[in-house]
């Protein structure tokens, strides 16, 4: 235990082994996490790329902090977390993470119609450039996941809108 008196007593003092075994766990869910939402090709990739000293740490530190601890937390959904990354990639205009979170949101349940209403809702609050930035980024990252998942052998439905009278009954009024 430090002998600084500003920490709590209930501070505990862990050791290396400690501390590095906690490291292990947030990274090995993170890369859990990390491939479950952005698939394990892309995390493959991003890995291989970031082999080198300088490069690896930040990996590291993605995995634990962004995939294993932030994303692993209980109280929202995944498609939740990813709605919340379209809007601040939008926000940020970073289209080559938005494009991995939009195929990520689509791997999370998330339906064409949600990633546009997401879109939209962002180019409200951060501007039309960003928006249409964010739409054009968007439409690729889903026309090449549908490719994908069709090359797997999944059936991929496109997206039709309905109208009210389609979505609801007399009944349900």
């Amino acid at each position: 235990m430090s002998s600084d008196k500003s920490f709590p007593t209930y501070v505990a003092d862990y050791s290396a082994d400690e501390i590095k075994k906690a490291h292990e766990v947030l990274y090995n869910e993170g890369l859990r996490m990390r491939i479950k939402v952005a698939g394990e090709d892309y995390v493959r990739k991003s890995l291989d790329a970031a082999k080198d000293p300088f490069s690896k740490p930040m990996q590291e530190f993605v995995a634990e902090a962004c995939w294993g601890w932030v994303w692993s937390r209980p109280g929202l959904e995944l498609k939740t977390r990813s709605f919340l990354n379209i809007v601040m990639l939008c926000s940020q205009n970073r289209s080559t993470e938005l494009a991995t979170h939009v195929r990520g949101a689509l791997r999370n349940g998330a339906t064409e119609e949600e990633i546009r209403e997401v879109i939209l809702q962002a180019t409200a609050y951060c501007g039309m450039p960003a928006g249409i930035e964010g739409f054009r980024v968007a439409a690729q990252a889903i026309k090449s996941y549908r490719e994908e998942e069709q090359r797997k052998g999944h059936h991929v439905d496109g997206h039709q809108d309905l109208g009210l009278e389609q979505r609801m009954s007399m009944e349900d009024v």
